[in-house]
């Protein structure tokens, strides 16, 4: 752990809206290259490490995330797994399933969104996923909250992409065949 990292998480331990300066500039201290965790970026991995660090994280949240650069809103949409946001996160999760941006839909599609978001809005989680080309892998809790619906939904998706000559994306094809099969 590199020094400056050290001392930014000493900081927001002690202060939590010492999250607003140290935020946008991880990048910048620690790198941006990629992690030793699939789907993630060195930068991802330390601002969740501050998220987690500040006893007062779930109050800044939003915050962090509206006035985030794109970077700093996926880190945000990470943290929602490891910090207790309650439903506030709900919010974040649905204004980055609006966006095209596949780095925060992907991010989007974690735990939190598995256990938070109602059945409908999951679903169109999903459903953004596969119409995105977002490998399903990386949705969580897609074995636990596959549904008919879901599954009706996914099938149509799958039927309107063939009528159209246009590939079936892989993993909706294993996806279908698990749950037909």
């Amino acid at each position: 752990m590199n020094a400056w990292l050290e001392t930014a998480l000493h900081d927001v331990a002690a202060d939590a809206t010492a999250l607003r300066t140290v935020f946008p500039g991880v990048g910048r201290r620690v790198g941006r290259g990629p992690s030793d965790v699939p789907g993630r970026t060195v930068d991802d991995l330390a601002r969740v490490e501050l998220l987690k660090a500040a006893p007062g994280a779930a109050a800044e949240m939003p915050d962090l995330y509206r006035h985030g650069d794109a970077a700093e809103k996926r880190a945000v949409l990470f943290g929602l797994s490891v910090v207790d946001i309650g439903d506030a996160g709900v919010e974040l999760v649905a204004d980055a399933l609006r966006t095209n941006d596949p780095r925060l839909v992907t991010a989007a599609m974690g735990e939190y969104a598995a256990t938070h978001l109602g059945d409908a809005a999951y679903r169109h989680g999903v459903l953004k996923c596969v119409f995105m080309g977002i490998p399903l892998a990386g949705v969580a809790g897609l074995d636990r909250r596959t549904d008919e619906e879901l599954l009706r939904m996914m099938r149509s998706f799958a039927a309107e992409r063939a009528a159209a000559g246009r590939e079936v994306p892989a993993d909706l094809r294993t996806l279908l065949n698990e749950q037909d099969g």
